[in-house]
This record gives C-alpha cells, structure tokens and sequence, in this order.
C-alpha cells in the first residue's frame, strides 16, 4: 500500500469524523425539537391545569377571512364561532356530516357542522331560533339534522 493511498484513506476519515462532529453539535445546538417531544413532556398535573382553564373564545370574522378550527362558515362570510351566552353543547353525527348544537338564551344555535367525505351542506339555518337545521346531499341520498333545547340540552329531534 502507498503513501498515497494511506494519505487518502486517512483524509477520508478525517472529513467523515469532522461532519459527525458538526452534525451532533448541530443537533445539541438545535435541541429537542429534532429529537423530542416538541414543548416537552408534561406531567398529569400540568395537564389537568391545562385542561381546566377557560378557552379563549374566537370572536366572528367578517369577509373573506379564515374561520376558526372546527367552525363552518356560514353564509354572508361569518364564521359559526361560539358568542359569551355558550349553554350546553352536544355533538351529532348522520351518515352525512357531523354538527355541534348548543342552548342558550336565545334559543338553539349551531355551533360548527361539516360534511362526511362524498356529502356537501345543502342548507343551513343556524339559528339562534326554536329549532335549527342542516341538510348533508350525498350522490343518491340526503341526511337532514334537526335539533331543539328541551330543557337546556340540544337534542336531536324528527322532522315535522
């Protein structure tokens, strides 16, 4: 074996030891969020803690703004965003789409609703009313939900 070959062996080595050094110190520099669990790991009381503090309520948009995570747009462009008087909510699912409800003083309300996959929202009346309802149209079949307050919980109820 030659000078030669022993200085090129012995240069390769050196440059794939270097690159391992600068990638593990690149990492350390960058920390867990390669590595970890992004924001950490936290403890069960952290997350009681979390989950027992009040939701910060996203306000209605108007125009052809985004609508807030799990609202439907409604139509004339604002979103279907929970107002200060929230009652009791309670969720419901057709074959056609899934809609939250919740009773209030004014009466009923939808909340959010969105169309199973192969379904679109024909119609909507979002109250705040007696009654409210959305129609999921599917290829050969339509789902309608209705739902009422009795009492101060929304419930799913038949079409008259």
């Amino acid at each position: 074996m030659g000078r030669r070959s022993i200085l090129v062996a012995t240069g390769w080595v050196a440059t794939a030891a270097a690159a391992t050094l600068i990638g593990l110190g690149a990492i350390r520099l960058v920390g867990e969020s390669i590595t970890g669990t992004p924001g950490g790991v936290r403890s069960a009381a952290e997350i009681e803690r979390a989950l027992a503090a009040p939701e910060p309520t996203p306000t209605g948009t108007t125009g052809a703004a985004p609508t807030a995570p799990g609202t439907s747009a409604a139509p004339g462009g604002t979103s279907a965003a929970p107002s200060a008087s929230s009652g009791v909510r309670r969720g419901f699912a057709t074959d056609g789409g899934t809609a939250v409800a919740e009773c209030g003083a004014g009466g009923v309300r939808l909340v959010s609703w969105a169309p199973a996959q192969g379904y679109r929202v024909r119609d909507v009346d979002r109250g705040p009313d007696d009654d409210v309802e959305v129609t999921f149209q599917g290829p050969t079949r339509e789902y309608e939900l209705k739902v009422r307050c009795i009492g101060s919980e929304p419930v799913s109820v038949a079409d008259d």
